[in-house]
């Protein structure tokens, strides 16, 4: 199915007279298109298919060595004015942008297949879903977008003959040149144009480039909200509740492994659900809550560290129908990395494609090694999170890394004072992060690298979401990660943080009280479900404590961070001064 719409022909054509194909395929979402476009990748050697008994349908990909991750310092939203991409973005002129790079493109696909893939980000036939078309020269974004989003004739249908409300996404391999790598967002043309990569978070164009970086613009523009959070589901079983909750972590905070939690063995009366585990898009509805979608479709997780110990639904997501990239592969076809679980085989082949003993002194796979898995597969998935009119979101997670600051739990006082705690959101790098240990790095709401417009705006955005939602969702920060003097986790998180969510689910329902500090809602020690752990209610109430000294300095950390924003809003601003009063009072 071709579509007639004049402002989607328009536009491809002058994609192609760019970047003059041999041949243009449109992309229609069936299996015997699948199939073709595999059956080609394999043959000349983009991607390997695995052991088809122990992982059918997996293929295996291995991108250039310079080409593994994100590139945040080529990455630019290229808005018109500056003040408008803010001081946390980098920012170039869409004008000499777009000539610069119509140079890089022009020719760029002679003799290639451009492939033309209509996309819809949300479930289909939802009113907040939206529509996005990537050209792109490669079969591996073909075939991961085929997971990562509802893609085909499906898309052509939602989008319609006549709307212009769609994402222009151009995408070209060029010679994967990492000094002439760019990802470029224009927001006021809702267009993304991609370079020299061929790495899946700089190519598929749908997700962190369309569904946060311009989804951010599209939702201040019309009230809503791009989040970069997942959505987990808590059901209890004896009244049939079911309770939605979203969260937003920055890397290395245990945010896939919360959006697929299997609860513990006491919690015998809850189910917990997965809706999404990267971002969520939320609108205020008619009743006056807030709603939420997974406008994703499937799962683009790190591989590395994954495994049946801490996040068995992960992994079990990912035994069919997968795309597994810069793993490592046993002489058999079977993907391996670190921290899978399993002991390293005598031999295998690396990320690099050369063979690897347990004596090569180096990691077989790529740190940042990834797999893409249908969202459907997951054992724990929603039977809601295509819903189409979303989920309803009762609270709201912000979450990081600090070994002695924050609590393991605590309740914000209002909207305002929780979008105050999310825009001071910070977490410590761990010895797995390049450079000191320790370092305290802030990361608003997890968005510092995703928001595609002034981050101010984005605080303000966030206080004016607050007076559209008269059910507004209780807002809470967690932490996981408190240690002792030795470094020893003192939490024993995985699992056991649904005893935290148990407690949130009753604050949402009224059903247990709280400790007022000069941070926010903590809860008593007692209120924290022990059943079956080797914890006391003396060890919860030290990972409650408020340490008066170190919030002293913490508040000094948030002023510092303060600063750096040009258009900081003044109930910011208030917030701030009102926590440095209350600690000093206490």
């Amino acid at each position: 199915m071709k579509t007639n719409n004049p402002t989607v022909l328009t536009w491809i054509d002058q994609m192609v007279a760019l970047t003059q194909p041999e041949q243009v395929v449109w992309i229609d979402g069936s299996e015997a298109e699948k199939e073709r476009i595999e059956t080609e990748a394999i043959e000349n050697g983009e991607m390997i298919r695995l052991n088809a008994q122990a992982w059918p349908g997996c293929l295996y990909h291995r991108t250039a060595e310079n080409d593994v991750a994100r590139v945040e310092g080529r990455t630019y939203i290229c808005s018109r004015k500056p003040e408008d991409a803010g001081p946390t973005n980098n920012w170039a002129d869409p004008q000499e942008m777009y000539a610069r790079l119509t140079e890089l493109y022009k020719g760029v696909m002679q003799g290639k297949t451009m492939y033309v893939i209509p996309y819809i980000m949300g479930p289909a036939g939802s009113p907040m879903s939206k529509v996005g078309i990537e050209v792109t020269d490669s079969r591996y974004v073909v075939l991961n977008m085929r997971i990562m989003t509802r893609m085909g004739d499906i898309a052509l249908k939602q989008l319609g003959e006549h709307s212009n409300d769609w994402v222009r996404g151009l995408h070209a391999k060029a010679q994967v040149d990492p000094d002439n790598r760019y990802i470029c967002h224009f927001p006021e043309d809702n267009t993304i144009w991609s370079i020299n990569s061929a790495y899946g978070g700089n190519v598929l164009l749908g997700k962190k480039c369309f569904a946060l970086r311009i989804a951010s613009n599209q939702a201040r523009r019309e009230g809503w909200m791009a989040e970069h959070m997942l959505i987990l589901g808590i059901e209890n079983t004896a009244s049939g509740e079911t309770k939605y909750i979203t969260g937003a972590f920055p890397s290395a905070c245990g945010k896939t492994n919360l959006a697929m939690l299997i609860p513990p063995a006491y919690a015998k009366g809850y189910k917990v659900y997965t809706v999404g585990d990267d971002i969520a898009w939320m609108r205020p509805g008619k009743d006056g809550q807030l709603w939420g979608i997974n406008p994703e479709a499937g799962f683009f997780g790190v591989a590395p560290g994954t495994s049946m110990k801490s996040n068995p639904n992960a992994l079990l997501t990912t035994r069919a129908n997968t795309i597994f990239t810069n793993v490592a592969v046993t002489d058999d076809k079977q993907p391996w990395w670190e921290g899978m679980g399993i002991a390293p085989p005598a031999h295998l082949t690396d990320w690099l494609g050369k063979d690897w003993t347990p004596a090569a002194g180096t990691k077989a796979a790529h740190p940042n090694s990834r797999f893409t898995a249908p969202a459907k597969q997951c054992p724990a998935i929603s039977a809601h999170w295509e819903e189409p009119g979303g989920v309803p979101i009762s609270a709201i997670l912000f979450g990081g890394r600090r070994a002695r600051t924050a609590p393991l739990v605590y309740q914000s006082f209002s909207w305002k004072h929780g979008v105050f705690i999310g825009s001071a959101m910070a977490s410590e790098t761990t010895a797995a992060a390049a450079g000191k240990v320790g370092v305290v790095r802030r990361d608003p709401m997890a968005m510092l690298p995703f928001c595609g417009y002034n981050m101010g705006d984005y605080f303000q955005h966030w206080l004016d979401m607050g007076k559209k939602i008269n059910k507004q969702p209780l807002i809470f920060n967690v932490n996981w990660f408190q240690t002792d003097e030795q470094g020893k986790f003192l939490w024993p998180g995985f699992g056991d943080n649904f005893r935290v969510l148990e407690w949130i689910i009753k604050r949402c329902n009224n059903e247990v009280g709280a400790v007022k500090t000069a941070i926010g809602y903590v809860p008593k020690a007692e209120d924290i479900n022990l059943d079956g752990l080797d914890l006391t209610v003396a060890d919860i109430r030290r990972l409650l404590r408020i340490d008066k000294a170190v919030w002293e300095e913490e508040i000094q950390g948030i002023e510092a961070h303060f600063a750096k924003f040009d258009r900081l809003p003044q109930e910011l601003k208030a917030e701030l001064a009102a926590l440095k009063q209350r600690v000093a009072e206490n």
